[in-house]
Parts: C-alpha cells; structure tokens; sequence
C-alpha cells in the first residue's frame, strides 16, 4: 500500500514540474528569442515481483511494477521563430535555415534515421559575454550602443565580432546609421566598412544547449560550436526579431492536462490515506 503511496506523490511532483515548465513557456509568449521548454518524464526502474518457492520448488516469477514517475530534465526547442518587424535598425533577427545532406528534418527539427539514430538540426545564434566575461549564444537581437561606442544586448551583455573580441564603434557612432550586409558586416551610412562584423556562431550540438535566464545558452565542452561564413544558410535580418516560438495552444494544453494528471493522483493519495485510517482506527480495535 505505501508504494502506491509514493507513486502517486511522484507523479504530483513530475506534474507539478510540468505545470511549472508550461506556465513558464506563456509567460514568455512575447519574449523576443525565447524558445519553448519541454519537460520530459520517465519512469522509476520497474522492479520484479516473484514469490518465493517452498518443498525445493523454484522461484516464481509474478511479474514487473512501475515505481513511479520522474521529472528527469526540461529540454529547449531550438526551433526558428517567427519574424516581427519592427523597422527599428537597432532589433536584429536570425533566420537559420541550415541543411544537412541527406537528412530531412522534421518540424521540431530532428531526423529519425532506419537505425534510430536521432539528428537535430544545427542553428545559428549571436555570439555575447556574460558577466563573468564567457562565451553565451542568444537569439535575441535587440541589441543598443553604450556611451563608450560598444554594441550589448538589451541586458548589457557585449555582442561578440569576427575577430571574437566585443565590438566597439568610435565614441558617437548611431546605431541608426550603420547597416549591416550579407557578410554580418556593418557599414556607414555612405556604404563604407567600419572594420565590424558580427560573430554568428553555428552550434550542431543543440540539445546540449543549458538555458541560464535572459535568453542566454551555454555549451557544455568546446566541440559542437563553430563561427560561420554568410552563405550557410543562415541571415541575419536589421529591422527585425525573433519570436517566441511558443505555441500558445500546446502550452494551454500542457497546463490542463498537467492540472488534471496532478488532481488525479491527490485523489489516489487521499484514497491511501483513508485506507490507512481505517486499517488503523477500525480494523486495530478487532
């Protein structure tokens, strides 16, 4: 009887986790560059039941039982987004439409091969520094010019250029007035380099990727990140961002559905404990 106990408090805790993943996801329909979170749930390792033999005969094998849910990792959906434009020359968007020879990528982009080997699609990201001055990838693009001329996030984060050094403009550069072309370089407004360019990291290992808040991602290890070259599939669109990629009807979805697996297994732990009572206060005074 405890079992079941502990089961059913294990899948309100996974559900719990689920409701919070979801409630997380709305809050962030209109957070430029988020991407969508799934929680992801297994089960317990299942344990053998047998019944013990008597007179020398053999163990009997009764069978397995499931022991419980658990909420093991909540998993970013590196998907493109939709473009929102806002003709504002200081909001960038990434547009990473990179293909893998003979791979078809599926909608959540990842391929499935005969074997069941599982492909994600690469994506591109903007390359900045956190406050501890490491390497961060955002698809957030609504970058601004400090006084001192260098280019940060709408948090204060330096972008990263080419030369994978922040990137400075002479003190009085407008960001109004440079334009960025196809090579992520940036020019004046007469067409002239200014000797700047943004730093457009290709990450292949996207599941990797470990979410740290202000919609910046780390990657554990140095493999698995590479700069790019334009060209690759991947653009970088001024007067634009990304957003969310949150399917606002999914995460409805997973809220309802979470609230009801949770209510169902209280009205278990309720039963349990019930049971108990009686098996205690009745059943004791026999």
């Amino acid at each position: 009887m405890l079992r079941g106990l502990y089961t059913a408090a294990a899948g309100m805790i996974a559900q719990q986790r689920v409701h919070d993943t979801a409630t997380t996801n709305i809050a962030n329909l209109n957070t430029t560059g988020y991407k969508a979170t799934n929680a992801l749930n297994r089960s317990f390792p299942e344990m053998l039941l047998s019944m013990s033999g008597k007179n020398d005969m053999p163990v009997q094998k009764i069978g397995r039982i499931s022991t419980g849910v658990l909420a093991e990792e909540s998993i970013a959906l590196q998907i493109q987004g939709d473009l929102n434009k806002t003709d504002k020359p200081t909001d960038f968007a990434l547009i990473s439409e990179i293909q893998a020879p003979g791979i078809n990528f599926d909608e959540s982009g990842k391929s499935v091969a005969e074997d069941g080997t599982v492909t994600y699609r690469p994506q591109a990201y903007f390359t900045v520094l956190n406050e501890e001055g490491e390497v961060r990838y955002t698809r957030g693009g609504e970058f601004k010019l400090t006084d001192d001329g260098a280019l940060v996030t709408a948090d204060g984060s330096p972008v990263l250029g080419a030369n994978s050094q922040p990137i400075v403009f002479p003190q009085g550069t407008s960001l109004e007035t440079l334009k960025l072309n196809g090579n992520f370089e940036f020019t004046d407004a007469a067409g002239n380099a200014t000797g700047q360019s943004l730093l457009i990291t290709l990450v292949d290992r996207v599941n990797d990727l470990v979410r740290e808040g202000d919609g910046k991602f780390r990657l554990n290890g140095e493999e698995g990140a590479a700069a790019m070259a334009p060209g690759e599939g991947v653009e970088v669109r001024q007067g634009y961002t990304e957003r969310s990629n949150v399917d606002p009807s999914q995460a409805m979805l997973d809220v309802m559905g979470a609230m009801r697996a949770y209510e169902a297994n209280q009205k278990v732990i309720q039963f349990y404990d019930k049971s108990l009572e009686k098996a205690v206060n009745e059943i004791g005074r026999v």
